[in-house]
C-alpha cells in the first residue's frame, strides 16, 4: 500500500491510496480496508455517506462496505478487457465523505494473471516456397497473440520436428517474439510437394498455456524477393465518431518480382478481438477502414500489425498504431449527490440544502464544465472543489408567499461547439408559526334587537392564517371582561371553530344599549400565535313598552277633576294628557290625545261629563294606555256641592266620602292656581318642574323605569312641557322653543293651527328625534 497526498484549503482533500490486486478476483472479494488504512472511523462510514465515485465508466468494478470499510470487488476485473495491450491497467476512485466534505484518492492496479491462451488469427499458415530456396531462406510466420501481457504473454514457439525446416524465433522492438521458417535442407519438389508442419506458440505463465496453427508448405518454383512496406511503423490519429467506411490509413508494401510473384495482398495480423470488430483492411490496396463505432471514452489506442505478401508466399510485416482524438460528444452529466428536501422556511441566508456533483466523459478542454441555476431564486451554487458544488440559500424563505422552487441547474462544457445539460431540482419549503392569525376587519358590530331569543346568532368573526396545517388552525375566544359589573360570558358565547357569536340570554334595551367585547384568534402552532379584535355590540330597541301618562293619573288610580266654565266656546283647551314611554325612535312617538269641547256649552248639558282618553305610540304593532278625565261644567266653587252626584255615580257606597271629595276639588283647584303663578314668576330662573300650565308634574314623578336616552330619539327626562291661556284669540300655538340645550329649533318656530282646523280633531302626535329638546307651549284663550 502506498500513502501520499497534499492538503486541501477550505476542503479535506487526502492523498492517494494505491492497491494492486489480480484480475479475475470473484466478486465480494477484500481487496483492503480503506478505514484502517486512512485511520478513519469505519463505523460512521455509512453516517458519512461514504461512497466511491469513478470518472468515466459504466461499470464500478469496486465498491465499498460501509458496516466494515473494506475494499471489495463488486464484480469481476478482466484485464484485457479493461485495458487491452496496456503495460499498466489501474482503477481510480475518489472516496467521498460528508460531514465535512472529505475526498480520498484510490487507484486500485490490476494484475495480469495468465488466464489466455496464445491463438493465430488464422487456423492454417500458407506457404508456398520455390525449390530453389536456399538452406538458410527464411520465412515468416504469423505471429501469435496472447491477449496476457509481460511474462504471460508469447515467450517462446516451437516447431514439429520434419527434414526440411527449422524454426527461427525473434523479438520485435516492442518486446513480442514472432517465429520464422528458415530452410535446412533443400527442397525437392519432384520428391515432394507439401510440406506439413505444426507449430506451437507457448507463454510464460504458470501453468503455461500454448496455441497451434498448421504450417501448409506448397513447394513451387524459385521466389527470390519479398514485399518490402514503404515503412515499418505506421501512425495515425482517427477521431471518434467517425462515420462506417472512413479510411484510417493505407499500407504499401513492394515486392520486385514480376508476375506473380509480385503481386501483394496485405492482411491483419496481429490484432485485439476489439480492435478485429472496428477495423478491416483491403487485401488489395492497403486501406484499413472503419467497421465500427469509435468511441474516445471506450478506448484510446489502437495497435496492431499487417503482413503483405506476395504471388508465393513470401512475406513481410509491419505495425499499425492507431490513437483516437476526442470529440466533444458528451454533454455534462449532473449528480445530486446530497439534497435536503423540504427547507424550513426560517432557514439562514448561506445554508447548504444540497451537494451537486458534475462530470463530463471527454477530455481536456472538452471536460472543463461551468454550472450555473436560473435566476430569480434564492439559491447560488458555491463552487467546492474539483467538480462539486455546494447549493446553498441567498435570502430568506417565506413559505406563505412561495412554498415551492424549480430549480435549473445548467452544466456547460467548453468544447466546439459547447454541449450542456439540465437538471430541474424541486424543492418544497416547510411551515414554521410565524404569522399570528389576522381578522378581515379592523372591529366588528354586532346589532340585536332586544328581547331576542336566547342562543341566537348575532354575527361573526373571522380571522385568517396563511401558515399551514395546524399553524395555520385558527381557534376563536372571548377575551374575559366585565359588561356592567357582569362577566361576558353571560352575555355572549363564540364558536370556536366558525367565529359565529350567539346571545346567551335576552337582551333589555331599556337596561343597557350597547357594550364591547373582545375576540381572540389564535391557531394550533407551537409556540401558539393570536391577535385580538374588537367587537362592538349594539342593542336595537323593540316596541316593547306602553305609553305611560304622567297626567292625569292612569284609570282607576285617582280621581282628577276639570273645571269647564260654562260660558266655553268651541276650541277652548279644557284638559292637557301627558304621556312617556320607555322606548325610543318611533316606538316612543306618542299620539296626543287633546280634550277640547266640540261646541259651545249649553244650559242642557249636565254639568257631570266622564271622558276615556287614549294614548298609543308609533311601534309596530302600536301600544296604547287609557286613562279616565272628569270634567266639572261650573262657572264657581260655589256649585261645587253638586259633584256629590258625580261621586254617586262611581260608587253609591261612598256618600260619606262627598264632603271631603269636595273639599279636596277645592283644595286642588287652589293649588292649580297658586302653582301656576308661582311658575310663571319662576320660569325666568331655573325650571324645577316638568310642567309649568294648567298641571304641573314634578321630574320625580316619572317612572323608574323611564331612561334617559343619547342620541336614541328618545325624550330626556328634562323636557318640559308648558301650557298657557291667553286672551284675545282663538287659536291655538303649537310652539318649539329653546331648552336646556342649544342644539333646538330656535324659539321664533311656531306651528299654527286654525279654530276651525280644531274642530272635530282631538289627536296632535309630537315625534322628536336624536338630540333635539322641544318645549311644547299652547296659547289659548276663552
Amino acid at each position: 500500500i502506498e500513502k501520499g497526498g497534499d492538503i486541501g484549503l477550505l476542503w479535506s482533500v487526502h492523498g492517494d491510496m494505491s492497491y494492486s490486486i489480480p484480475e479475475e478476483m470473484k466478486s465480494g472479494s477484500v481487496i483492503g480496508n480503506i478505514a484502517n488504512d486512512l485511520g478513519l472511523d469505519a463505523r460512521r462510514f455509512s453516517s458519512r455517506k461514504a461512497r466511491l465515485d469513478m470518472d468515466g465508466s459504466r461499470q464500478r468494478y469496486c465498491d465499498i462496505n460501509l458496516n466494515t470499510g473494506d475494499l471489495i470487488v463488486a464484480e469481476t476485473i478482466d484485464r484485457e478487457e479493461l485495458c487491452g495491450p496496456k503495460v499498466s491497467c489501474s482503477l481510480k476512485y475518489e472516496l467521498v465523505l460528508e460531514k465535512p466534505l472529505e475526498l480520498h484518492r484510490i487507484n486500485v492496479q490490476v494484475q495480469d494473471i495468465n488466464d489466455n491462451s496464445p491463438t493465430f488469427s488464422n487456423t492454417q499458415i500458407n506457404l508456398e516456397i520455390r525449390e530453389s530456396a536456399v538452406r538458410g531462406t527464411r520465412f515468416l510466420l504469423s505471429e501469435a497473440h496472447d491477449a496476457d501481457i509481460g511474462h504471460n504473454a508469447v515467450q517462446k514457439y516451437s516447431l514439429e520436428k520434419n527434414d526440411y525446416f527449422v524454426l527461427g524465433v525473434h523479438t520485435n522492438p516492442d518486446g513480442g517474439k514472432y517465429g520464422e521458417l528458415v530452410v535446412e535442407k533443400e527442397l525437392d519438389r519432384e520428391q515432394q510437394q507439401e510440406v506439413t508442419l505444426l507449430l506451437t506458440a507457448v507463454d510464460g505463465g504458470t501453468p503455461q498455456r500454448s496455441g497451434t496453427v498448421v504450417i501448409h508448405v506448397t513447394v513451387l518454383d524459385a521466389n527470390d524477393n519479398i514485399p518490402v512496406f514503404t515503412q515499418n511503423v505506421y501512425k495515425v490519429n482517427l477521431p471518434e465518431n467517425s462515420p462506417l467506411g472512413t479510411v484510417v490509413s493505407t499500407v504499401t508494401a513492394i515486392d520486385a518480382d514480376e508476375g506473380p510473384n509480385g503481386d501483394v495482398t496485405y492482411e491483419l495480423g496481429r490484432i485485439s478481438n476489439r480492435a478485429g470488430k472496428l477495423f478491416l483492411i483491403n487485401k488489395t490496396t492497403g486501406e484499413i477502414k472503419v467497421i465500427g463505432p469509435i468511441d474516445f471514452e471506450e478506448e484510446t489506442y489502437y495497435e496492431m500489425s499487417v503482413q503483405a505478401k506476395d504471388g508465393l508466399g513470401s512475406a513481410s510485416n509491419c505495425k499499425v498504431i492507431i490513437e483516437i482524438t476526442d470529440v466533444n460528444d458528451n454533454a455534462p452529466i449532473i449528480l445530486i449527490k446530497s439534497l435536503s428536501n423540504p427547507i424550513p422556511e426560517d432557514v439562514l441566508p448561506g445554508t447548504e440544502v444540497g451537494i451537486i456533483n458534475v462530470q463530463d466523459k471527454d477530455s481536456e478542454g472538452n471536460k472543463q464544465v461551468r454550472c450555473a441555476i436560473q435566476q430569480h431564486v434564492p439559491f447560488k451554487l458555491n463552487p467546492s472543489f474539483k467538480n462539486y458544488y455546494s447549493l446553498v440559500t441567498t435570502s430568506e424563505l417565506d413559505r406563505e408567499i412561495i412554498s415551492d422552487y424549480n430549480i435549473t441547474i445548467t452544466a456547460t462544457d467548453e468544447g466546439t461547439p459547447p454541449l450542456s445539460s439540465s437538471k430541474t431540482i424541486h424543492l418544497s419549503v416547510s411551515d414554521v408559526n410565524d404569522n399570528p392569525p389576522a381578522f378581515e376587519e379592523q372591529s366588528y358590530s354586532a346589532y340585536v334587537t332586544e328581547n331576542n331569543k336566547p342562543g341566537s346568532s348575532m354575527c361573526s368573526v373571522t380571522a385568517r392564517d396563511p401558515d399551514w396545517r395546524q399553524n395555520g388552525t385558527v381557534v376563536y375566544s372571548l377575551l374575559p371582561g366585565d359588561v356592567n359589573g357582569v362577566p361576558v360570558s353571560s352575555f355572549l358565547s363564540i364558536n370556536g371553530d366558525t367565529g359565529v357569536i350567539h346571545a346567551v340570554k335576552a337582551f333589555d334595551y331599556e337596561q343597557f344599549r350597547s357594550f364591547k367585547v373582545h375576540v381572540v384568534a389564535r391557531d394550533n402552532g407551537s409556540p401558539p400565535l393570536s391577535s385580538n379584535v374588537t367587537v362592538s355590540v349594539f342593542i336595537t330597541d323593540e316596541n316593547d313598552n306602553s305609553p305611560q301618562i304622567l297626567y292625569p293619573a292612569p284609570a282607576g288610580n285617582s280621581l282628577m277633576t276639570e273645571m269647564v266654565p260654562k260660558a266655553a266656546l268651541a276650541g277652548s283647551l279644557v284638559s292637557k294628557v301627558i304621556a312617556v314611554d320607555a322606548d325610543s325612535g318611533q316606538n316612543a312617538w306618542l299620539s296626543y290625545h287633546i280634550i277640547r269641547a266640540q261646541r259651545d256649552i249649553s244650559e242642557s248639558d249636565s254639568m257631570k261629563q266622564n271622558l276615556v282618553i287614549s294614548v298609543k305610540d308609533n311601534g309596530q304593532p302600536s301600544l296604547s294606555t287609557t286613562c279616565d278625565v272628569y270634567l266639572l261644567i261650573s262657572d264657581n266653587l260655589a256649585e261645587v256641592p253638586e259633584l256629590k252626584d258625580m261621586a254617586y255615580e262611581d260608587s253609591s257606597k261612598l256618600t260619606s266620602y262627598l264632603i271631603i271629595a269636595l273639599v279636596s276639588v277645592s283644595t286642588f283647584f287652589l293649588t292649580f292656581i297658586i302653582l301656576i303663578l308661582a311658575v310663571r314668576f319662576c320660569r325666568s330662573r331655573k325650571p324645577r318642574m316638568m310642567f309649568d300650565g294648567a298641571v304641573a308634574i314634578p321630574s320625580a314623578y316619572f317612572p323608574p323605569n323611564y331612561a334617559e336616552v343619547d342620541g336614541a330619539g328618545t325624550l330626556r327626562s328634562s323636557y318640559n312641557y308648558d301650557a298657557y291661556l291667553t286672551t284675545g284669540s282663538r287659536t291655538s300655538d303649537f310652539k318649539f322653543v329653546r331648552s336646556y340645550n342649544d342644539n333646538t329649533l330656535p324659539a321664533d318656530q311656531t306651528l299654527r293651527k286654525s279654530q276651525s282646523e280644531f274642530l272635530g280633531e282631538s289627536i296632535i302626535t309630537l315625534n322628536v328625534v336624536g338630540n333635539t329638546e322641544v318645549r311644547l307651549e299652547s296659547y289659548f284663550e276663552y
